[in-house]
């Protein structure tokens, strides 16, 4: 029987059960607070400079490919894609620079250079991350997290130890060299914990980088949510922007309508993929799965402070993505984690997408967008900003030897505060709730509610975790879920 079904927002995992739901024949609209779709992946666009604003790291290109293979489509029938070669480069100090090529020979290499005997060990290590990477993707990632026996297969049982040790404790036991820890620890924070809280298993994670290479879609990742937009749309989603979600109606302990921008919309079933924490608060207090307690005692990923800045001339001794590590790793790891407060030496990150798509700025310019983690929930303001932007910009000239901060002419800052007005994200996060070991899979928020029948929740708060692949399958899990009661 053909149900009207309401998604909320217009990220990936929504856009994606979207996409689902109506291939299975039901009416789907999709509702979005903002004026453009995307949620954390919309796109900025200013005086000739066009901005990814969130996602800017194409992974696991075979999850994207499987999503559109659902839909007998591919990627390439919507956008095109580049390998990028250095995937990207670490920046440890003046003329302190590693690059991470396209094939793992290349990065072999690098790794020997650095450390007699680390190529060995690296091809050892990949080995390992490839066989995580292989059980993750076919047993456990698609799973909806609804029982602890989903983690329970022939080959977990085999890799049980992985769960119990961690990424930080693997990765120092193997190699000597401090760069090369830092650069396979790296990966992990996608994830959205420290390398000293996540499970062993997640170095699946360094294949996904060396293994599998980092690609640019051309256009920028809002090329990608385009893709899933034109894709839905063809199939009969209807999606309304500037259409704001106030509650959430619950009769007879069903869902009854959505009230959307003063107006209520009756609705058989409702699929959030905005902010779980903000979904709830959408719902009367007894139909609540989760109190403030509970919210408040997890671990969450970072939020971040950004800067999107138009430059007039071309920046050098640069590539597509840039991490500066030349301050201690873990002092920012635990201002983030542990103290929860603004690092005094922050570590960040650069892209710079004109370097492979010119289309991003205009000619003879260059877009650079700059990012340093920061714990959820800290004081937001102008100040602060400006703090942080000195500290960057001045360590950034001073890093790749030229002066910048005259040729920009174009600067937007976005913080904690920006993701709580934006996203109604919880403490202002940026990348969702880690994946720690106490907080993967079944002991995740759920899919579906167990007080409200006919509402599902979707995305990087629930299973099976953060970042965009993850969320594309997050879509697909929830679509399945509420098919499969449908269908009862």
């Amino acid at each position: 029987m053909k149900k009207k079904i309401a998604i909320i927002g217009t990220g990936f995992s929504s856009l994606a059960a979207s996409a689902y739901l109506a291939k299975a024949g039901h009416e789907v609209h999709v509702y979005e607070k903002n004026e453009t779709i995307g949620g954390r992946a919309r796109q900025h666009k200013a005086e000739g400079f066009t901005f990814d604003m969130g996602p800017s790291w194409y992974w696991m290109p075979d999850v994207f490919e499987r999503f559109f293979a659902d839909f007998d489509k591919k990627p390439a029938d919507y956008y095109t894609l580049e390998r990028l070669n250095p995937g990207y480069q670490i920046i440890f100090g003046q003329n302190e620079t590693i690059k991470i090529g396209d094939n793992l020979e290349d990065i072999y290499a690098v790794f020997e250079k650095e450390e007699k005997g680390a190529s060995v060990k690296l091809q050892k290590f990949i080995q390992e991350a490839k066989d995580n990477y292989n059980v993750a993707i076919k047993k456990l990632i698609y799973k909806p997290g609804l029982s602890p026996l989903e983690l329970v297969t022939p080959e977990t049982i085999q890799k049980l130890n992985t769960f119990f040790s961690t990424v930080n404790k693997d990765v120092d036991k193997i190699f000597k060299n401090e760069k090369l820890k830092q650069i396979l620890k790296f990966p992990v924070l996608f994830l959205g914990a420290k390398p000293s809280e996540t499970p062993s298993f997640y170095n699946f994670m360094n294949y996904a980088d060396f293994g599998l290479g980092t690609w640019h879609p051309k256009g920028g990742f809002f090329a990608v949510i385009q893709a899933i937009k034109d894709l839905s749309e063809s199939l009969g989603v209807q999606i309304h922007t500037n259409s704001n979600v106030q509650k959430i109606n619950v009769k007879n302990k069903k869902v009854d309508s959505l009230q959307v921008s003063d107006k209520d919309v009756k609705i058989d079933v409702i699929l959030s993929g905005a902010d779980y924490h903000h979904s709830e608060q959408l719902l009367s207090p007894e139909y609540r799965q989760y109190s403030e307690k509970y919210w408040d005692k997890k671990v969450f990923a970072p939020s971040s402070l950004l800067f999107y800045l138009g430059f007039d001339k071309k920046i050098e001794n640069v590539e597509h993505h840039n991490l500066f590590f030349d301050v201690n790793f873990d002092a920012h790891a635990d201002s983030i984690y542990t103290t929860k407060t603004w690092p005094k030496e922050p570590l960040f990150y650069a892209n710079f997408t004109s370097k492979t798509d010119k289309k991003t700025a205009p000619e003879g310019c260059e877009n650079g967008f700059f990012l340093v983690p920061i714990a959820p929930g800290l004081e937001d303001t102008e100040a602060l900003r400006e703090t942080y932007f000195d500290i960057v910009m001045q360590r950034f000239e001073k890093l790749t030897g030229q002066k910048v901060r005259d040729h920009i002419i174009y600067k937007k800052s976005y913080c904690v505060n920006d993701f709580v007005k934006d996203y109604n994200s919880y403490k202002g996060n940026a990348y969702g709730m880690a994946n720690t070991l106490l907080q993967t899979a079944f002991l995740r928020p759920k899919l579906k509610s167990k007080k409200v029948e006919g509402l599902y929740f979707t995305g990087q708060l629930t299973v099976p975790g953060p970042g965009v692949p993850p969320a594309l399958i997050s879509g697909k899990l929830a679509s399945e879920l509420i098919l499969k009661t449908i269908e009862l």
